[in-house]
């Protein structure tokens, strides 16, 4: 997001809703796929046909480029807005390319960050439909979360055949916005006829396990299988009961058919995009469904994807977790950072970041160097852009550039926010240059047979730069218990701030030595990893003092106006 820019003219929105677009049946034809092979929402999105997507299973595998970028500041760094912009500039190059992108949650589009549909001249479109309710998939698995919660307590009322202990139960409730109020709340209030009083919670939806499943599902067979592999409780002696247990996976399945199938829109330029799922980064894997991104490998030369945060979490996360269970093999990692916000890493204040200061980019720019070694430790080749503001100096940019060559990367600039495609014609050329002449050795960071403990050392010391890892009694438990459990196999999913290297927000820049606090783990049996949870990491977001909701509004016409 760049609202900074004192030479913009025009908001997203505005310039989103000035665009011209394709009716979607053209821009599908154009990845030879027929308007029958369409769900239509309307003339500009569509879901693809099952029938489809196993039409081209024997089409070639195009090339795959992930979008990932330092840790976020208040400075912002465009991932979406890049990712957009390559796949536009692509395609002036003559080059046949898919965007497979997350979908927003509604939760950070009425608090703090915002929508995430791009910026600028680098956006998908619609952009208002995509960031409000888009087709459904969110409502989709917040329902069928809520569906197990609601069975599970109505088997304990209905007599509890399974002998499910209250105190054990661990499936948490659902919703899609930020509320506070809702992380640790008690049910069961009331008469005998209400149920049995327990403590409960609540995740935003993008952290429900469900949101894990959708996102790395093969296929409704596949997801039924990993739906029915929910821990949702334990039993008194201390068992776990699963989705299958309680009969659950039927009627959540019903839910989720139609949310099972990606979702085709188009740029502002009318590359394809495929927007589906939408896992946070910080608190869950962060990455678009693998459906989508194999389905845009059949469709296009070239897919750029993105993961969500930092390299240390989205990043990590899509090579360890997502590419591991999918068989996914990265050919480039494109990382993005600002001038403004290696600055702010280097201890400059918000309001003085437009100002040239060498000192200060010299010491921000560790934190860009330690993502650059991070993603060369994946064996992927890494080629950094630079995301124009324009009050970046020609000295700074110079700077940059020096110490990423330094470093066997490739270097552009990119201008995609202002120019569009236009403006990542030079990123677009050094990712092909790239793709011609160095060939990714892919592969995870940890073998599958390591101890959790020795996969959560791993991340933290090779990835976050930690000297130690600290467990809290309850998480040493936990992970006892699940490696008893035969969980011991499974990756790790590492829930941590998003704003430093380390679990601790204040830290900026490249932290050494510091000690990760693990406080709890448990199990997402149907996604398939284990999740840790660092520091004071939230599952449930809280809304800022003056939430973005304060600013959204819709005149009499029905324009929405307030979205970014």
């Amino acid at each position: 997001m760049h609202k900074e820019r004192k030479w913009r003219m025009k908001t997203d929105i505005q310039i989103a809703q000035e665009a011209v677009m394709e009716p979607i049946t053209e821009v599908a034809e154009r990845l030879q796929i027929e308007a029958g092979d369409l769900e239509l929402y309307g003339r500009y999105k569509a879901k693809i046909s099952e029938e489809c997507l196993e039409r081209m299973k024997g089409r070639p595998d195009g090339r795959l480029v992930l979008v990932t970028a330092i840790n976020p500041t208040p400075a912002g760094e465009g991932k979406t807005t890049t990712s957009v912009g390559l796949g536009q500039a692509l395609g002036r190059l003559g080059k046949k390319a898919v965007i497979a992108l997350r979908e927003p949650s509604l939760g950070p589009c009425f608090g703090v960050k915002g929508g995430a549909a791009g910026g600028g001249y680098a956006q998908v479109v619609p952009m208002e439909d995509l960031n409000l309710h888009f087709t459904g998939d969110f409502h989709a698995i917040t329902s069928a979360n809520n569906l197990l919660a609601a069975m599970l307590d109505n088997h304990i009322q209905q007599g509890n055949a399974l002998g499910i202990d209250p105190r054990q139960v661990v499936w948490k409730r659902c919703l899609d916005i930020n509320d506070r109020v809702l992380r640790n709340v008690v049910v069961g209030l009331g008469s005998k006829a209400d149920g049995t009083v327990r403590e409960d919670h609540f995740v935003i939806t993008v952290a429900s396990e469900i949101m894990a499943i959708l996102c790395l599902a093969e296929n409704m067979e596949d997801m039924k299988k990993r739906l029915g592999r929910i821990v949702a409780a334990y039993n008194y002696q201390g068992e776990p009961v699963t989705a299958a247990d309680l009969q659950a996976v039927g009627a959540m399945a019903a839910l989720l058919k139609d949310a099972l199938k990606p979702n085709l829109i188009q740029t502002l330029e009318h590359t394809p995009a495929l927007v589906h799922g939408g896992p946070f980064a910080n608190i869950a894997h962060g990455c678009n469904s693998v459906r989508a991104t194999k389905a845009a490998l059949k469709m296009a030369d070239y897919v750029i994807t993105e993961a969500g945060f930092g390299a240390d979490l989205g990043a990590e996360k899509f090579f360890d977790i997502k590419c591991r269970i999918a068989g996914l093999k990265p050919d480039v990692a494109v990382l993005v950072a600002t001038i403004r916000a290696l600055k702010y890493n280097g201890g400059v204040a918000k309001a003085d970041l437009g100002k040239e200061n060498p000192g200060a980019l010299e010491r921000g720019i560790a934190n860009l160097e330690k993502h650059i070694e991070n993603l060369q430790k994946y064996g992927v080749p890494v080629v950094v852009t630079l995301n124009s503001f324009l009050t970046d100096t020609e000295a700074e940019i110079r700077y940059v550039q020096n110490f990423c060559q330094e470093r066997n990367c490739e270097f552009a600039v990119s201008e995609v926010w202002e120019k569009g495609g236009e403006g990542g014609i030079a990123l677009a050329e050094k990712v092909l240059h790239t793709l011609e002449t160095k060939e990714s050795h892919f592969k995870p960071l940890y073998e599958d047979h390591m101890p959790l403990r020795e996969k959560i050392e791993a991340v933290a010391k090779e990835i976050y730069g930690a000297g130690g890892v600290s467990y809290g009694a309850a998480a040493a438990k936990q992970l006892e218990k699940l490696e008893a459990m035969g969980f011991g196999s499974l990756p790790v999913c590492m829930a941590k701030t998003q704003y430093s290297l380390s679990d601790d927000a204040s830290l900026l820049g490249r932290p050494e030595g510091f000690t990760l606090n693990v406080r709890e783990a448990y199990v997402s049996a149907g996604a398939g990893f284990v999740v840790v949870l660092t520091g004071a990491v939230m599952t449930m977001p809280g809304l800022p003092k003056e939430p973005a909701a304060l600013r959204i509004d819709v005149n009499e016409e029905g324009v929405i106006t307030g979205l970014f």
